[in-house]
């Protein structure tokens, strides 16, 4: 198992990303600005994209798991990897998601804390409702982990 770096032809990985970040528009707002990172396991398992936000804060735009192998662990390792990686460089790691029962759990399981809440994000935003598991996503919800931890 090992994580790597694209650097071109990021759109190749577009399938896997549209998983977590279903409207291509919005992906092409942060890919060409962001690094992809992929998590490859005899076979590409997950992949992310983060942007320097400014400030020591470094967001994950988009991190998505391959269907057959959710629940595995790839995105907290890719998540301890981007920990690992940047330490030295940011003092935050930020995510932003719906407010869904799927990935809010989820990232506080890797140590990320609710810090705001952006107001009607997905309604503004996506030319679609969005859902997760029946429900509608609104808002988006602002989570921060501390490098340091």
């Amino acid at each position: 198992m090992y994580v790597f770096e694209i650097f071109a032809n990021k759109r190749d990985y577009l399938p896997l990303l549209l998983l977590a970040d279903e409207q291509e528009e919005m992906i092409n707002r942060y890919l060409e600005r962001g690094r992809m990172f992929v998590l490859e396991d005899h076979g590409i398992r997950s992949e992310c994209v983060i942007t320097d936000e400014g400030d020591g804060v470094l967001e994950i735009k988009n991190i998505a798991t391959a269907p057959g192998s959710q629940g595995k662990g790839y995105a907290r390792l890719l998540i301890q990897y981007l920990l690992d990686t940047f330490r030295d460089h940011f003092s935050i790691l930020q995510v932003g998601t719906g407010d869904s029962p799927m990935t809010i759990p989820f990232y506080e399981k890797c140590g990320f804390v609710r810090s705001r809440v952006i107001p009607d994000f997905f309604t503004d935003n996506y030319d679609h409702p969005i859902f997760e598991r029946g429900v509608q996503l609104t808002d988006m919800i602002i989570l921060t982990r501390s490098f340091d931890q």
